[in-house]
This record gives C-alpha cells, structure tokens and sequence, in this order.
C-alpha cells in the first residue's frame, strides 16, 4: 500500500508533479517570518524528547486538543512529556480536514523517516523511535535549519531586546544560515494596555534616555531601530487587531501620551489618534531604513479570560475578528505616499473576507523601480491551510501580479516546522498544474518553472536584500 505522504502527495495532474519535483522541490528556504527562539539558535540546542520539540508552545495542537476533549493537565499542565504525546497522538486521527494531520505526518516523514500514521497505538512505537533520532547531533536546532535547505530566518523581537543572541549567531562558525531579528513595536503602539508605562520605562532605559514626551519616545524607538539595523535586522513586524486612521498631530499625540504616562484614562478616540500617529512615524522610520513592514492584521487575541489569568498569551484563545479595512488600509499606504515615504510593505490578514481588499489596496501604491513593492502576504495563522492558501494565491493572480509574490513563511515557534513550505509548494504547484491541464495557461514549463522558483526562494531573497 502506498504511504500516505508520498512523492505526488497533493499533486493531482501530470502538470502539478512536474512543475513540483522539477523546478520547487529543491529551492531553498527564506523564513522571513517566525517566532523560533534565538536563544535556541544560538546555543545549538538539543532536544530531549519529541513533546519539547513538538508540542511545547504550539497553541495550534493545543486548540485541537482542547476540541478533542484533552484535560489541560495534558496540554499545558503538570503532565509528564511522554504523557502529553500521547494524549497528541490519540488526538490526531481526528484532525482530519485540519491541516495539522498533514503538518504532523509531513513532519514524521521528512525528519524521521516513519511512514506509519500516528494514533494511539503507534504512538508508543513513533515515541521511542523519535526520541532515539533527537538524541543524533543531527537534530539540534542549527543542524535542522541547515539539513531543511535555510538560508536566511527572521525572528520576531521586541525593540527592548538585547539580541545578546543574534550577535552570538552572528559570530558563531561553521554555521552559515542569516538569522536575522524583526523589529516588532506593539507594547509601544498599543497605549490602553495596563503595560504601557512599565514597557515605556524599560525602554527608556535600554534606549539610555529620558523619554518624557512623545518626542523623546520617537527618538528612543529611532535608537533602538538603528541598533537593530545594526544587528542586520531589515523588517519589522506588527500584530495589530486594526489599521487605525484618525489624523492626529504631534500635540496631540504628547497630549494623549502624557495623560496615560500620569495615570489618566485614554479613550478609545484617543488611542485611535496615538496609535495612528505613531504608525505614520514608524512607516517613515522604516523607509528611511529601506527596511520592509510586516502588517499582521485582524488577530482578536486573549478571548476567554479566565484562561488567559491561568496560562496567559499565545496560548491558543485567539481568532479573527471582523472590522472596516480598506479606507484605513488606503489612507495609512496613502499618509506615506504623499511624501514618498512608504517603505517596501507586505499585508497579512486574518478574516479571508479582506482578501480582495488587500489585493486590490495594494495595487494603488506599486512602485515601478521596485518589483511588487507592496505585497498581500501568504495566508497566515487560520488561514495557513490548503483552502486559505488557495484563496490568497487566487485573489492575488485575479487582481495583480502572482509571479511578484514573495511566498510562504513558517510563523511558527517549532523548528520542525519547515515542511510547511513544502505544503505551500505542493499546493501552488498543484493550482498552476490545473490551470495548466485546463488550458488556462500555456503549457510552458520554462515560464511556470521560472514563476515557481521565484515565488518559492527568489523573489524573497531579492525583495529583502540581506547582501
């Protein structure tokens, strides 16, 4: 019998097979967005078992598991490793349809070498067969990097950090692969938090200044900006719930930061107005860079409270939530434009139902001396699966350039996660092979060949220009 992951797995035409093994299968990877740790990295580090490579801080198995009926003592509680795998494998007959039994036996086959699906039965056997296969020098972190075919990963970090450890990676030999921080400034855009004047003094403090204004806030993020451009950092990132877009001017803006730095209430016009203003800056702080903007738009994060006082956050109780994008969107993109200060910008959204706004917002601020300057980013986080992907890769080639697409990214914290570009791979190939079979598009193996490469490796690596 056939293995279910197998040479053609997801490729359904002649077409698709060919466009796969011959032009994707061996690109390289260009992970421009994660949340792998650096510490990790950096320190090479080995993993005892297949519970702390797999199951630790994966809220996507958590959610499952939770759905399934698992007890938290064996999702994130007092449970014992090998316990918590087993409650996983029990679960995982039962995420099909979920793109979790594909990332969990793409997983098993390309690291581990085991064709045999997980469940409760195998999962004894898969255990200890694993667990003898991490305890290999082969599987440290750095050693998985490079044996998935890496070359260059952006981490996500807050601008207070040290990045201690990308300078250690930065210095370490024999290991060849970019890693690269992201500058990700939510504590200093979100002013209705609770944190915010703790965050804004520990900045003060790592940025060596007295921030008591806004404009003594601007000039501490600029510093720490540099820093990490230093650092060879070359994107930020935010994970915003909305694009907020109320005109504010710098009075006002100190106005509202001085009334939450004393301990007042800022309304939620007032934040709109801060948050708004600080995101105009940002956008010119990062085109004087030449850095590129990640916007991670529509997460509802935090939802069920009692839980969140419990386990706190990236813990698996957050969805998408339903707002008004598109003036928001055109307007910040527009704020830019006026004085040529929009960086290199790529969007990722939530609610599939801001898909053909995205796709067609972006059209209006493309830049001819830079190819697809303003990107709609792969489908992320509930949309990181096979219908989500193919409504991001259609909406996009239905409105603007597919061929100008800078392709897939992990945003996971596992280092095992690499096989989800090959999932996306599998997957865009398996769309241009139907068109193909179709005739909908030339059968041009050369063109489609060359389309597939670039959106898997090439145009990344271009659009972000680590050399």
């Amino acid at each position: 019998m056939r293995a279910f992951i197998h040479d053609d797995f997801m490729l359904n035409t002649k077409p698709a097979q060919k466009l796969y093994h011959d032009f994707a299968k061996e690109m390289p990877i260009f992970d421009f967005h994660c949340h792998l740790s650096p510490q990790e990295i950096a320190e090479d580090h080995s993993y005892v078992n297949m519970s702390e490579i797999w199951l630790h801080g994966d809220h996507y198995k958590w959610r499952a598991m939770r759905t399934y009926g698992v007890d938290e003592r064996f999702i994130t509680g007092d449970a014992s490793d090998e316990e918590k795998f087993k409650a996983w494998s029990k679960t995982v007959p039962y995420t099909i349809g979920n793109p979790l039994y594909h990332w969990t036996h793409l997983e098993l086959k390309r690291y581990f070498g085991t064709d045999e699906l997980l469940n409760s039965a195998s999962a004894p056997k898969i255990w200890e067969h694993c667990n003898t296969q991490l305890a290999n020098s082969n599987f440290s972190a750095r050693n998985i990097i490079e044996r998935s075919n890496v070359k260059a990963i952006f981490t996500t970090d807050d601008p207070i950090d040290s990045l201690t450890f990308h300078n250690a990676i930065r210095d370490a030999s024999h290991f060849n692969v970019k890693v690269r921080p992201t500058f990700r400034p939510d504590k200093v855009i979100d002013i209705q938090k609770d944190t915010f004047v703790e965050y804004i003094e520990r900045l003060a403090d790592v940025a060596n200044t007295s921030i008591t204004n806004v404009s003594t806030l601007m000039t501490a993020i600029t510093t720490r900006a540099k820093v990490f451009h230093e650092a060879g950092c070359r994107a930020s990132d935010h994970g915003i719930a909305t694009l907020p877009l109320s005109p504010c001017t710098e009075e006002e803006a100190n106005a509202i930061f001085l009334k939450k730095m004393n301990g007042d209430t800022v309304t939620a016009a007032d934040a709109d107005k801060y948050e708004t203003f600080i995101m105009i800056f940002l956008g010119r702080l990062y085109d004087s860079l030449d850095w590129v903007m990640q916007l991670h738009l529509g997460a509802i994060r935090n939802n069920n409270e009692r839980m969140f006082g419990k386990l706190g956050p990236d813990t698996g109780y957050d969805s998408i939530y339903d707002f008004h994008l598109g003036k928001a969107l055109n307007g910040y993109f527009n704020e830019l434009e006026k004085s040529d200060e929009l960086p290199k910008t790529i969007v990722y959204n939530l609610n599939p139902a801001h898909n053909m706004v995205i796709a067609t917002a972006i059209g209006n601020f493309q830049k001819g001396s830079c190819k697809g300057k303003i990107q709609f980013g792969s489908g992320w986080w509930f949309n990181d699966q096979k219908d989500g992907m193919i409504r991001q890769l259609t909406d996009l080639a239905n409105t603007g350039l597919l061929s100008t697409f800078v392709g897939m990214l992990t945003d996971s914290r596992s280092f095992l996660s690499y096989t989800r570009h090959e999932y996306f791979r599998r997957i865009l190939c398996n769309l241009l092979g139907q068109w193909m079979e179709a005739g909908e598009v030339p059968e041009d193996y050369k063109l489609l060949g060359e389309i597939v490469q670039d959106i898997c490796f090439n145009n990344a690596e271009r659009y972000f220009n680590l050399s």
